[in-house]
């Protein structure tokens, strides 16, 4: 039998919550795979109570986990044996998503290179019509050996 790559693993979930995640943090956050491509990922997620700030909108530190997560799945997905470490997140935040909303994020590859990455995360509302954030990281290659999935 063959073993499927990560990307393939995280392709069999698509419409589904991702639930085999390495990833404790990721696995609270619920997400529901939307698209997982070698040089993208694209996670739904319903923003729960845990999720928001007082106002009941949800709380930017989620937000930036939000971003760092999906770029990190889609590194993760790559297939290259090592895992990435991400360097630096800078998000811009443009507009709330409240406690019951569905938002979507996007994550996309801008630069590969031997040892780093530079990669960018767009978190939408449901129907991608207003861009709630926007964030873009570097990530740098370590000699940590990645977990297999399930």
């Amino acid at each position: 039998m063959e073993t499927k790559t990560r990307l393939q693993v995280l392709q069999d979930y698509i419409g589904r919550e991702f639930t085999v995640s390495p990833s404790p943090f990721m696995l609270w956050m619920n997400p529901i795979v939307l698209e997982a491509k070698e040089n993208g990922v694209a996670f739904q997620y319903i923003i729960r109570e845990e999720m928001s700030n007082p106002v009941k909108s949800l709380h930017g530190g989620v937000t930036a986990a939000i971003a760092d997560d999906c770029i990190g799945a889609m590194m993760f997905s790559l297939d290259e044996e090592t895992f990435y470490t991400t360097i630096n997140l800078v998000i811009d935040y443009f507009t709330p998503a409240f406690v019951g909303d569905t938002i979507i994020a996007r994550s996309s590859m801008v630069r590969k290179g031997k040892q780093m990455v530079n990669a960018q995360c767009e978190i939408w509302n449901h129907n991608e019509t207003r861009l709630i954030a926007r964030a873009t990281s570097n990530l740098l290659k370590t000699n940590l050996v990645k977990k297999t999935l399930q």
